[in-house]
């Protein structure tokens, strides 16, 4: 059976971590006063290059090769630590970070050194409060142990570092729109080039990396480059926390080699499907990656592998779906959250994810026909690369993919869903036209319990009461919603 191979992970068990005392009693921040003290910006430079050390958060670009791109100059420069983890389906940011915070400060404080910036920042998602408050302790820790602040440790570098928090906008974890909100304004994607290497926040330079990314710089550094190209493949080096969730017996954040196959990863260590049910599709990199079949099991898990599939590594997310779960109201959820976390600001990405959403309502109720399935691919191909972020492509890509591979049980759920609302008897028929246009699930959704709050017959002739009106059995509204796009009643009306 495949094992871990833990690096960022190592002694994440134990609660001593958190705080400074325990991880200096791993051997922590020996790497930083070593640096500080002995090594030149340029060799750490160079290191993170040759390490071939890849973005952890989405794009897998190479980290050394951003710190490279900084100029050369006296002007105020920037790092930012994006740690804005909102892609479904991606948690490993945050057990990084309430575990081992330390490690991430390291590894900034490092980083900061071999590109000359003095103002660091580490801006987190809203919905983080507790993480937050770990790394608050943690900066507070470092800053009084000298580790922050001016002349550290006497070498004459100087940094400071500040937890930003943000107000829970998906959009916020594109780099430039995260630049905005860090500035005080909203987050909006921004016109690429200028990069933020070379005006980013507040108009400087600006290092923008995750925090997994950032949390491998200082055993890089103390270890080597060799010693990091040891693990993964030619292309792919080093481990790689991977978050794997969804219809799997043992859903959690695993630390493996890059270049693992598939199969050990779902089957070996998150336990497969459970009992009598079997794989019909995955995401491999987050809910922004075109889904995958068992067919690609066996291929190995690293950046150009599944760029070779026609999907993604991503954030390093894989998302299991079972022979329980509909694809297509899969993919209509994905539209879903897409085009509510849309900041707007470019029509592809605000028309195109709405327009998605609608027709997928209209597949799920059995109000499309498989022409509208050519439509729907065709829409996403005009989307994909002529948005200003990569949001839109985030929605385009897995729909896209979901269609193309699972074509007939779209059609299937179109032929079913439209049969059963012509079975229905005529005193139920008689409300479904004021409010199934939109009713995501369709009037009679299988298992949905009638008289439930999930049943559409029990609120005839709309769909969502309006405002903070209960709806029927005192359900939310937000309840109702999550239930039509689940498909299903959720027990106690808790919309969880």
């Amino acid at each position: 059976m495949i094992e871990e191979t833990r690096i960022l992970l190592r002694h994440a068990e134990d609660p001593k971590m958190a705080t400074l005392a325990g991880y200096e009693s791993y051997g922590g921040y020996e790497v930083m006063k070593k640096a500080l003290k002995e090594i030149e910006p340029e060799w750490i430079v160079n290191e993170l290059e040759d390490s071939g050390l890849r973005g952890r958060g989405g794009a897998g670009f190479s980290m050394g090769k951003k710190v490279s791109f900084l100029p050369h100059t006296n002007d105020a420069k920037y790092l930012c630590c994006n740690a804005d983890e909102s892609e479904p389906g991606a948690f490993k940011d945050r057990e990084l970070m309430q575990r081992n915070p330390h490690q991430l400060i390291e590894g900034i404080i490092i980083s900061s050194f071999a590109a000359g910036i003095v103002h660091a920042f580490i801006f987190i998602r809203g919905e983080y409060d507790d993480q937050a408050d770990i790394l608050d302790r943690a900066v507070e820790e470092a800053y009084e142990a000298g580790y922050l602040g001016q002349n550290i440790l006497g070498s004459g570098f100087n940094l400071d570092l500040v937890v930003h928090r943000g107000a829970g906008a998906y959009i916020c974890g594109e780099e430039t729109a995260l630049l905005d909100a860090l500035e005080g304004k909203r987050g909006n994607p921004r016109l690429k080039p200028p990069f933020p290497a070379v005006q980013g926040l507040y108009g400087g330079p600006t290092l923008i990396n995750n925090v997994e990314t950032l949390s491998n710089v200082s055993h890089i550094v103390a270890n080597g480059a060799d010693w990091f190209k040891s693990f993964g493949t030619e292309q792919s080096p080093g481990t790689k926390v991977v978050s794997i969730s969804g219809c799997v017996k043992r859903p959690g954040n695993y630390e493996v080699e890059l270049g693992v196959s598939l199969r050990d990863l779902i089957f070996g260590l998150a336990g497969g499907p459970l009992d009598g049910h079997e794989i019909t599709a995955f995401y491999p990199g987050g809910s922004s990656s075109p889904v995958l079949t068992p067919a690609e099991f066996d291929l190995p898990y690293s950046f150009e592998a599944m760029a070779e599939a026609g999907s993604m590594l991503g954030s390093g997310s894989i998302i299991v779906a079972d022979d329980s779960v509909s694809i297509p109201r899969m993919a209509l959820r994905t539209a879903h959250f897409y085009r509510h976390e849309s900041c707007g600001k470019c029509t592809p990405c605000r028309e195109g994810t709405n327009w998605t959403e609608k027709m997928l309502e209209r597949v799920c109720t059995g109000e499309a026909t498989p022409m509208d399935l050519d439509i729907i691919s065709s829409v996403q191909d005009n989307i994909m690369g002529h948005c200003l972020c990569v949001l839109g492509d985030a929605m385009a890509m897995p729909v896209s993919s979901m269609v193309n591979k699972f074509r007939d049980e779209f059609e299937e759920t179109i032929a079913s869903e439209a049969a059963k609302a012509w079975s229905m008897p005529v005193e139920e028929l008689a409300g479904v036209g004021a409010g199934s246009a939109g009713d995501p699930v369709g009037r009679t959704s299988p298992g949905v319990p009638p008289g439930s709050p999930a049943d559409p017959a029990s609120s005839p002739g709309r769909d969502v009461p309006s405002g903070d009106e209960p709806g029927p059995g005192g359900a939310s509204p937000e309840t109702l919603r999550r239930e039509r796009l689940a498909g299903r009643s959720i027990p106690d009306g808790s919309g969880g």
